[in-house]
């Protein structure tokens, strides 16, 4: 078995959608990225690639490359996963922590935990996700951008 630890932040602008864990949040601000600047899921995405040793997701979607501008994240997610398995692992659990003053996910959640297990291909009960506020402090707390981090662990699929 392996762990890994994501890590990421995205601005919050004017004239983008907000899509978290897959889900598109309604409002007038969005995260700005290349692709749909999913935090969450680039964050669980980050975890699953270190912990197997794969680099990050840069490496593998890289901003430069046209074919990822605006990609939804979920499809970055499952190619992940596919790489995963190339490489002899599969995915036993993650678990998240959203960071933002806004919006409220409490009623978003449980469709990302859904959204988020379909993507990595497990029971939705493997997926846990939290979330949490900066208590005003910093550019979280400003309201200015949102953070995510991730831990997952893998374990190798051919029982070794």
């Amino acid at each position: 078995m392996r762990v890994g630890i994501g890590y990421d932040v995205h601005r919050l602008v004017q004239g983008r959608r907000l899509v978290l864990g897959g889900v598109e949040i309604p409002g007038e601000l969005g995260l700005e990225g290349h692709s749909d600047a999913d935090v969450l899921l680039h964050a669980i995405g980050d975890a699953l690639l270190g912990a197997a040793g794969l680099g990050d997701l840069g490496r593998h979607f890289p901003p430069g490359d046209d074919r990822w501008r605006d990609a939804p994240s979920t499809l970055l997610l499952r190619e992940i996963v596919r790489l995963l398995g190339e490489a002899g692992w599969q995915v036993v659990n993650v678990d998240a922590t959203l960071i933002a003053e806004w919006p409220r996910l409490g009623p978003f959640r449980e469709e990302m935990r859904a959204r988020v297990a379909a993507a990595l291909g497990i029971e939705v009960e493997r997926v846990s996700l939290k979330a949490t506020t900066n208590e005003g402090l910093g550019f979280v707390g400003r309201g200015e951008g949102i953070a995510a981090l991730a831990v997952a662990l893998i374990t190798d699929r051919r029982g070794g």
